[in-house]
């Protein structure tokens, strides 16, 4: 299943830690893994400690990670939201939820608000 995987998945991180479980099934050591893979010692541990409690489901990256979701383009309706309802946030991110489907934290707003001068 493993070398399927490894030769038919067009995710590349499932299929290198798809290679690495093979290569250590061939009685590789985790310091050539990581010289091969060029990734950290303690990171091979964890796809191996991964693997042995979810198998093939602990391949892919992980949920969470990756590029979060960002306010760009709604500039000016956040603008105008927060005129309407007098720099009340809390209206502010319930709008953009309810409006644009996107869930944010005021921290995440404030930040956005800062760094564009709004």
């Amino acid at each position: 299943m493993l070398e399927h995987i490894q030769k038919t998945n067009p995710n590349n991180t499932i299929r290198k830690r798809s290679q690495c479980m093979l290569l250590s099934h061939q009685r590789r050591t985790i310091t050539d893994l990581s010289n091969i893979f060029n990734v950290n010692r303690r990171t091979i541990e964890r796809w191996f400690d991964g693997w042995n409690k979810n198998g093939v489901d602990s391949l892919a990256i992980a949920n969470g990670r990756g590029v979060k979701t960002r306010l760009k383009g709604l500039e000016k309706e956040i603008s105008e939201q927060l005129q309407i309802h007098s720099r009340n946030l809390k209206n502010v991110l319930q709008y953009i939820k309810n409006e644009h489907n996107i869930n944010i934290c005021k921290k995440t707003l404030q930040n956005f608000l800062k760094d564009t001068g709004l």
